[in-house]
């Protein structure tokens, strides 16, 4: 087997097994590629079934000396590991050359995240006698509300609230579908810029079933999503350096701090592994910390 039918296989596999978007389908074929180009750099052009972990391991201190963040080493790793499951699957190699690769350490970041209050300011700012207010405060809403991501929310179908059961259907990564709760508040505004705003417009044949629409009554983009909410952070005076999915954790963290079950927390926002949902585990300890800092008298912050 050679480099370009290998990497034909791996495709469908992530497409037909997988169900990964067109997007992670292409980092992790644009990996395996990279790889390949540094094996024929290095007058060392082996086919696929020939590689070894020398090879790996020397790819992988490539990497380091040309500065790759520690981060995209994790990525690359972690597409070379899914390919060569995909050739163990295939049952055309018995033996796995990114068993023994170890994943680059990497610090753990905590997201930025707002307060009720700064959300509350930033829907203060919206202009609710304009056309598309209503929209714009149902997305912020809706953000926060459920955790959505930004592709999910742009994503979502009229058809799938559930205004009597109080919950939604979302579309996540690899289009799985997941039932997420939804407060009655958030429901109101979504049904008043259904029924006040978005009736009004002419929408494209193609956005029948599409909540979030623009002036033109075509689906929103992320973009636009993504321009609205700096917008409005300006506007509210927010120094934070945030982004629609700076909604996804704020939801997450107010769920943590508030003593929600972590499972259910990993259920909601869509997360394959519980791994990714502790992270808010840590900003929650973060909190406690500062709130024994301010309040407790053996603790308490001098002025």
């Amino acid at each position: 087997m050679d480099w370009q039918s290998a990497r034909k296989g791996f495709k469908q596999y992530l497409m037909l097994e997988k169900s990964l978007s067109v997007n992670s389908i292409e980092a992790y074929l644009h990996d395996v590629l990279k790889f390949e180009n540094f094996l024929i750099a290095n007058a060392t052009p082996v086919g696929p079934l020939a590689v070894e972990y020398s090879h790996l391991l020397q790819f992988v201190n490539s990497l380091t000396k040309i500065g790759v963040a520690a981060t995209s080493q994790a990525r690359m790793i972690s597409g070379l590991r899914a390919f060569y499951k995909f050739l163990l699957l295939e049952d055309v190699l018995s033996n796995d050359p990114t068993q023994n690769l170890e994943l680059p350490k990497l610090a753990r970041k905590l997201p930025e995240v707002l307060g009720k209050d700064e959300i509350d300011t930033m829907l203060g700012h919206i202009d609710l006698t304009k056309p598309m207010g209503h929209r714009d405060k149902a997305i912020i809403e809706t953000l926060y509300g459920c955790g959505l991501r930004v592709s999910e929310l742009v994503g979502l179908n009229i058809s799938e609230i559930y205004f009597q059961d109080e919950f939604i259907k979302v579309h996540g990564k690899g289009n799985k579908e997941r039932l997420v709760p939804i407060a009655r508040s958030v429901l109101k505004v979504l049904g008043l810029y259904i029924n006040e705003t978005r009736v009004h417009l002419k929408v494209n044949k193609k956005y029948t079933d599409t909540t979030f629409l623009n002036h033109f009554g075509n689906g929103l983009s992320r973009i636009s999503v993504f321009k609205l909410i700096k917008t409005l952070a300006i506007k509210a005076g927010i120094q934070k350096n945030i982004s629609p999915h700076t909604f996804r954790h704020s939801f997450a963290t107010s769920l943590v701090e508030g003593g929600a079950d972590l499972r259910a927390v990993q259920q909601m926002l869509g997360h394959e592994s519980i791994i990714t949902t502790e992270i808010y585990t840590h900003l929650d300890r973060k909190f406690l910390k500062e709130t024994i800092a301010l309040y407790h008298p053996r603790a308490k912050r001098r002025a």
